[in-house]
Order: structure tokens, then C-alpha cells, then sequence
């Protein structure tokens, strides 16, 4: 029997042309919006080490989060499926990026640093080995070519 299939859909729009197009490289900005059927907008640009807006998420960015996103809604399925209560999550993950000597470049890894708040009469063991379990399920985390560290932290109401 084979898998089920799924199929995302967005629509990318530059809306960084200034008048000018791409005359140069300097002529116009890296903006643009993402867009899902139904849903709202999301602002992008570069990184502001490429010429991008600071104020606006940059694909790296939008890598890292669907890595920590992805990671938290396998996390909390296993949580409610073992009986575990969780009433807190938060994540400060981040991503490590390297150019190359030609401008090219490549995550070499993104570590996840889940903060996990559990009812008092939560199994704290338990709770850590979720970790592991909802890394090896994530769809994102198993379709990139680095590493994906996870340093969970559990914490007790």
C-alpha cells in the first residue's frame, strides 16, 4: 500500500520592484509576501546581510520556525496520546548558516531548545523521551540534509 500523498500550495509575490525592475542590483528590494488559500499574508524579504527588510521574515527564518513548529505539533500529539499534560511550550531555536567562498550556502544545523511546562503530576522522564520520539515523526526534520538537535528543558507547574 503506498503512502498518503499531500500537496502544499503557496503563492510568492515580489512586491520589491521600485520602479526600475532589476537594473541593478541595488534598483529594487527583496520583498515579497507569502500567501496560502484562506489564510493571512506573511511579509518576507532577504536577510539584511543580503540587502533584505530587518522587519520582515526571511527564509531562513521561515526553515528554522517550520523545524521548532513541526517538532511542537509532534511533541503535543505524543503528549496527549501518552497522558501527559502539557501546559507550556516555548522554543528558542535557532539555525547556523555558512557561505561558501562562490556566495553560495548551507544550514550545517538547526537546534531546537523546547521549554516544556507539565502538570505537577506529570512523569518528567517522560516527558524528555518525547523529544526523541517526535524528532524521528517530524516531516520537516526528516527532509533536510543537516543535523537537528533538540536540548529539551522540562519544567514542573
Amino acid at each position: 500500500m503506498a503512502g498518503k500523498q499531500h500537496t502544499y500550495r503557496v503563492t510568492v509575490t515580489w512586491t520589491g520592484n521600485k520602479g526600475q525592475g532589476t537594473a541593478n542590483y541595488r534598483a529594487y528590494t527583496r520583498d515579497h509576501e507569502i500567501q496560502a488559500a484562506g489564510k493571512p499574508v506573511i511579509p518576507g524579504s532577504s536577510d539584511p546581510a543580503f540587502l533584505g527588510d530587518a522587519t520582515r521574515y526571511n527564509p531562513e527564518e521561515m526553515l528554522v520556525s517550520s523545524l521548532s513548529t513541526c517538532h511542537k505539533l509532534w511533541y503535543l500529539h505524543l503528549a496527549a496520546e501518552a497522558g501527559l499534560v502539557v501546559t507550556a511550550y516555548q522554543d528558542q531555536a535557532e539555525g547556523t548558516m555558512v557561505e561558501t567562498a562562490d556566495g553560495n550556502g548551507h544550514f550545517t544545523q538547526v537546534t531546537l531548545r523546547p521549554t516544556v511546562t507539565i502538570a505537577a503530576d506529570g512523569d518528567p522522564a517522560l516527558a524528555q523521551a518525547l523529544h526523541d520520539k517526535a524528532h524521528h515523526f517530524c516531516f520537516i526534520a526528516n527532509s533536510v540534509n543537516f543535523p537537528v538537535v533538540t536540548e529539551g528543558t522540562v519544567v514542573m507547574e
